[in-house]
């Protein structure tokens, strides 16, 4: 199972309740779609393998990046490409649409896993699913969401805000 959150913008309360359930559901690990805003906001992840990419929110790209690594995290870039059990993902925060559907258009990609637009979306494009797992700001209700690549199942979650 892989954790996916995006678009968090520093809300420290419903962070810590997304991460705690990521262990609890024994997220293999986690992709953050970009939003993060401070360095400090990595520390929520700690103990969780992590996978991220800037948005257009993240400001501090130099100080994010220099705590990520101390964390463990690895780089912080603006698009991310991996496989796992099989299958090919992008991660992108959705800044430009038209890269964006370019990406989905492509077919290249089992999994294109986006941000931005603080909507949960799960859509399908040719044989490329598109997922969005919503936001933790100016959204409600807020969600995360768990994949299970191999089956192919996504679970939408609610987070509360109180």
């Amino acid at each position: 199972m892989i954790g996916i959150i995006s678009d968090t913008h520093e809300n420290e309360e419903a962070t810590k309740k997304a991460v705690k359930i990521f262990r609890d559901k024994n997220a293999e690990f986690a992709v953050h779609c970009g939003d993060i805003i401070s360095p400090a906001m990595l520390e929520h992840f700690k103990g969780l393998k992590m996978k991220f990419v800037f948005g257009n929110n993240d400001g501090e790209k130099e100080g994010l990046n220099k705590m990520a690594q101390e964390l463990g995290f690895g780089e912080i870039k603006e698009e991310l490409e991996f496989e796992h059990k099989g299958k090919k993902f992008y991660v992108y925060h959705g800044i430009n649409e038209e890269k964006l559907d370019s990406i989905i258009q492509s077919n290249k990609y089992d999994y294109v896993l986006t941000g931005h637009t603080h909507i949960k979306k799960d859509g399908k494009a040719g044989g490329t699913r598109v997922i969005n797992p919503g936001a933790l700001f100016r959204i409600y209700p807020y969600t995360i969401a768990m994949l299970d690549a191999e089956k192919d199942e996504l679970e939408f979650i609610k987070i509360p805000q109180r």
